[in-house]
């Protein structure tokens, strides 16, 4: 060891990390960045040239000025392809800093984009405003606890626009979320271009709730989402919501109302009023129309067909809707996913369930179907954090940030058997939420404990010991220009106030530095 590096102090690899990788051997020693510093990387591989882009972006080119400590200096940072893997194991990485060289290896683009994502959080102080970047030397070996680590953003009660979606998508690629669920069809808005039904968008995208002017994505920006979601290995699930939850399509063609009318447009809140008509042949032709061209758009394998909250659709009637619509959903090569009520139907292996609430029947689990666990009482970001908070509901209870740590997928439903749950998903409905600012409030500090809860397979469900990492993340939160609930249950390692009940406002387009 070279007296230069004898002379670097240790710290806390862990202490800070979210969420906590699967293995970690710490080394006694620091390096430093430089600008001078390379990142190598078999540039005739797209995926490859964009990780070393948005590293680059987020992390070498922050380094204006040389470490104030007598340390050595990495000279390269080696991007690497190892294709030898499962599904599960393709977001595996291993990540090791020695003193000139950081070697980053994984089987596949999204083990290498994760991985960046834990390099990006090992500096300190952190790399802001050209300050200098100091990293631990170390090994870490890392892979994911469930298969499905989702988000699902409700631009349906209000509308979001592109830069906010890509906000989004930001911020969860930030914790390694691969799945971003957008509900883009509901009573109050149907927020997507379909050509062959032009009227869904101008007219049932016209409004939202409270009834200010809606708006609707382009197919042109469902596919830039798609794209900006792709790079960073998040998987868009979009959902068209139905039979119920449909007043905006029927609004926009009464013919496929039972009675024939179009209703009015709604911008309430109430839920199980409306119906596709389950007799009519046009139904199916719509549906038929709507999900080929969201398939045609959609390179991920799913597509959420709803099926949740169908009141005022016999429960026969329903069934038979579901085995229907599963069938057209198989047509188009993609897998069927739905809220936890079409769990009545037969459904075909392949199909996943969201479980959404203890008030509704499961079912039984039928062979060959998987199962997201999404329970409201723990999982749905739109609970008020407490009684006096201003923004979210709060039918399912209040959600503060120990009760979104402290359950687990695994063992939260005795009758879904360990092999059937394939991961995690917290939803985020908007009937309360009007911006950007708004949803990052409601998204963190509780993101973060879904990011561990579904991400580490050492979580130990400690809150006290998450509690004190989320704390002393906080500064972390504040170089991603974050607006944050900063909650009175941790103590935040830096100079905001905690509890704070005001939701801070700033510009609406922003996103992260890449």
């Amino acid at each position: 060891m070279t007296e230069k590096n004898q002379s670097s102090a240790v710290y806390d690899i862990t202490r800070d990390l979210i969420p906590m990788p699967a293995s970690i051997q710490a080394g006694q020693f620091l390096s430093s960045l430089s600008p001078a510093t390379q990142i190598q990387f078999d540039e005739s591989d797209a995926n490859l040239a964009f990780i070393a882009k948005y590293l680059d972006e987020n992390l070498i080119s922050l380094v204006g000025v040389p470490s104030e400590k007598d340390l050595t200096t990495v000279q390269n940072i080696h991007l690497a392809l190892n294709r030898t893997s499962t599904k599960i194991l393709d977001e595996a990485y291993s990540l090791k800093i020695d003193e000139t060289t950081i070697t980053l290896t994984a089987p596949s683009p999204a083990g290498l984009f994760m991985g960046v994502q834990t390099l990006l959080q090992l500096p300190r102080p952190f790399p802001r405003n050209r300050h200098p970047i100091v990293l631990p030397q170390c090994k870490i070996y890392d892979i994911p606890r469930f298969e499905w680590r989702g988000v699902m953003l409700d631009v349906a009660r209000h509308y979001f626009s592109v830069s906010d979606v890509k906000r989004v998508i930001d911020l969860i690629s930030r914790y390694k979320f691969n799945h971003l669920h957008l509900h883009l069809t509901d009573d109050q808005g149907w927020r997507i271009e379909i050509k062959s039904w032009p009227k869904l968008a101008e007219i049932g995208g016209s409004t939202q709730v409270g009834g200010d002017l809606g708006g609707f994505y382009t197919q042109e920006d469902y596919t830039e989402i798609v794209s900006y979601a792709l790079d960073r290995h998040i998987i868009i699930v979009p959902e068209i919501d139905m039979p119920g939850h449909t007043n905006a399509a029927l609004a926009s063609y009464p013919e496929l109302n039972p009675d024939g009318k179009p209703p009015e447009l709604y911008t309430g809140i109430e839920v199980g009023f409306s119906s596709l008509s389950i007799d009519k042949e046009i139904t199916y032709q719509f549906i038929s129309d709507v999900l080929r061209e969201i398939a045609a758009l959609t390179p991920g394998p799913y597509l959420h067909i709803g099926g949740d909250e169908a009141k005022s659709t016999k429960q026969a009637d329903y069934k038979a809707f579901i085995e229907q619509i599963q069938n057209i959903t198989a047509s188009l090569g993609k897998q069927m996913i739905g809220w936890q009520e079409i769990s009545q139907a037969q459904l075909i292996p392949g199909s996943i369930v969201q479980y959404w609430t203890d008030e509704a029947d499961l079912g039984q689990i039928q062979e060959g179907v998987k199962v997201i666990m999404s329970p409201a009482r723990r999982a749905y970001l739109d609970m008020k954090y407490h009684p006096d908070f201003d923004l979210g509901l709060n039918w399912a209870g209040y959600l503060n940030v120990q009760d979104a740590f402290e359950w687990d997928p695994v063992n939260y439903l005795e009758s879904i058997p360990f092999q059937n749950i394939l991961g995690l998903e917290a939803p985020l409905w908007s009937e309360t939420l009007e911006t950007i600012d708004e949803i990052e409030y409601m998204l963190f500090p509780r993101l973060l404990c879904y990011s561990e809860i579904g991400w580490s397979r050492n979580a130990s469900q400690d809150f006290q010991e998450f509690g004190k990492r989320i704390g002393n993340h906080g500064p972390r939160l504040d170089t991603l220009d974050l607006n944050y609930y900063r909650s009175e249950l941790i103590n935040w390692d830096n100079d905001k106030r905690a509890g704070n009940a005001s939701i801070p406002r700033r510009r609406q387009d922003l996103r992260l530095r890449f």
